[in-house]
């Protein structure tokens, strides 16, 4: 049997999917834009608070509570290899990205969840 410390070292060489994702409205194409270092686990995360009507974008919620989850995908809209020669704190690259994004697709108002960050 692995100890506890051997167990830990295990988990901080594990490789999770790093990037930008959006969860999309499928019967208004309204998305919410965000970034994780583990997508897999932010997707299961946001889908638990939205069950449980706790998620902090009150305007998500609604929708989730009025459309429900069967209407609602996640995506993957951008994913940032991991260099296994470096190991880096991905943070504020996927930050960077996510920035990015939210700037190009402009998820605001009628097009989506995303609050707009005052300059």
């Amino acid at each position: 049997m692995r100890s506890r410390k051997e167990i830990k070292e295990s988990y901080k060489e594990m490789k999770f999917q790093i990037g930008v994702y959006q969860i999309r409205n499928i019967s208004n194409n309204k998305i919410f834009i965000g970034s994780s270092t583990n997508l897999a686990a932010i997707w299961n995360r946001q889908k638990f608070q939205l069950n449980y009507g706790s998620h902090p974008n009150s305007i998500l919620q609604k929708e989730w509570n009025e459309y429900g989850q069967e209407n609602f995908v996640f995506e993957v809209i951008s994913e940032i290899k991991q260099d296994d020669d470096k190991p880096m704190n991905y943070q504020k690259e996927i930050k960077s990205l996510e920035a990015m994004f939210i700037e190009e697709l402009k998820p605001f108002d009628d097009q989506g969840f995303n609050e707009k960050i005052k300059k």
